[in-house]
């Protein structure tokens, strides 16, 4: 991780961009958000990302701490990933830079060819009797 941290430049908005920058990453981001996912369910919820550029995007995740990748010992072996509480922590500024998207695209009289923004900001620490109704 040493090593990543050098490629990475010092000046934070600038780091934070070049972490999340790459076309997939906010999307992968978003479905690993709720639970952990093996590739081919990734590559189904992405159809338009060749395997590559998948797996690629996940590597890059991983090496800047937003993605874990577990291997399960098993015959065959299975992987999965999920994202990490660093990753997870970038759920308010994905929802935020979606509104911006509506925004501008509203702005620009283009609402009707966006996506509706289905990111869900975090709840607060609370009881566990209510994080039921909140997103995980």
């Amino acid at each position: 991780m040493a090593e990543t941290t050098k490629k990475l430049p010092s000046l934070p908005a600038e780091r934070a961009l070049k972490v999340i920058s790459g076309r997939w990453k906010a999307v992968i981001l978003y479905h690993l958000f709720d639970q952990p996912k093996r590739l081919s369910q990734l590559a189904r919820l992405i159809p338009t990302v060749s395997q590559k550029v998948l797996v690629q995007q996940l590597r890059e995740m991983e090496e800047h701490g937003l993605v874990k990748r577990e291997i399960f010992r098993e015959v065959p072996p299975r992987v999965a990933y999920s994202a990490t509480a660093l990753g997870r922590s970038l759920e308010p500024v994905l929802l935020a830079l979606c509104e911006w998207g509506q925004h501008h695209a509203s702005a620009l009289d283009e609402l009707n060819q966006t996506a509706h923004c289905i990111i869900r900001p975090r709840c607060p620490s609370r009881t566990r009797s209510d994080r039921a109704e909140c997103h995980p």
